[in-house]
């Protein structure tokens, strides 16, 4: 699962220590036109579906929408619990405190900082992860301009609130950190270029920013749910509107695991 909203669900399975739990199946990279394939040594174990619509048709034969990831599988009931990240990421945060680990007991939005983190989801959601896409995607100048003009004033806003305060939250690890970090690593490899986020880069202009990312990315278990070449992969492959000849750039931004201390 690569795209930013399953990465968010990666994240929580991973800090929550739920990994024994919930078994992890990854599609691969590169989307078709009849979904997310499994090939390349990726593999649906359980069915042996040739695209992640396989298991939306095996659980609603006459599912007509998108086929998307992430999926929560119920095996037993062979039935899709959810597919919205948002909505798995609570379901992550809530449901397992009695079977998991002493740190799965953490719940990422807490009832005292709910109305918050819902505000700060909404306007990071409309202009920073749907921003870079409403960027790379405009189809007029205009409409270009609009939407980077919109997403870098965020970004600004993001820059100031993590001046003041390691996370955007009180100051604790919360939904709304999880929910903005995965377009944050993949901004300046990716939406820098592919998609003409090109005003400010954050290895370059967003000091707080990037710390704030390095602090997350040290945290137990987050490295590994960053796959660079396989985020690489799927950006500059699956875009071919954009990138024809399916070129590769060199570099992977900036190095999250430096420096040793943050």
């Amino acid at each position: 699962m690569f795209l930013n909203q399953a990465h968010r669900a990666l994240i929580v399975l991973a800090l929550k220590g739920l990994e024994d739990f919930i078994s992890v199946d990854n599609v691969h990279w590169h989307m078709v036109e009849k979904g997310w394939p499994f090939k390349d040594g990726y593999r649906d174990p359980l069915y042996g579906s040739v695209c992640d619509r396989d298991l939306y048709y095996k659980a609603e034969p006459e599912y007509s929408a998108r086929f998307t990831v992430p999926i929560l599988w119920d095996k037993e009931t062979e039935a899709i619990v959810n597919n919205e990240s948002s909505d798995i990421i609570r379901i992550l945060s809530t449901s397992f405190n009695k079977l998991a680990p002493e740190k799965a007991e953490i719940n990422y939005h807490p009832d005292d900082l709910k109305e918050e983190i819902d505000s700060v989801n909404e306007w990071v959601y409309n202009t920073i992860n749907n921003g870079v896409y409403q960027t790379g995607l405009a189809e007029t100048q205009d409409a270009y301009e609009k939407a980077t003009y919109q997403l870098f004033e965020s970004l600004d806003r993001e820059e100031g609130i993590l001046s003041k305060s390691d996370y955007l939250v009180g100051n604790t690890l919360t939904e709304a950190d999880l929910s903005l970090w995965p377009t944050i690593v993949r901004f300046d490899p990716f939406y820098h270029g592919i998609f003409k986020c090109s005003l400010k880069s954050i290895e370059k202009d967003y000091p707080n920013i990037l710390k704030w990312a390095r602090r997350i990315y040290k945290m137990p278990g987050v490295a590994n749910t960053v796959k660079m070449e396989h985020i690489k992969g799927h950006y500059w492959h699956t875009l071919v509107q954009i990138n024809p000849k399916g070129i590769i750039p060199v570099g992977n931004g900036p190095n999250f695991a430096e420096p040793k201390i943050v």
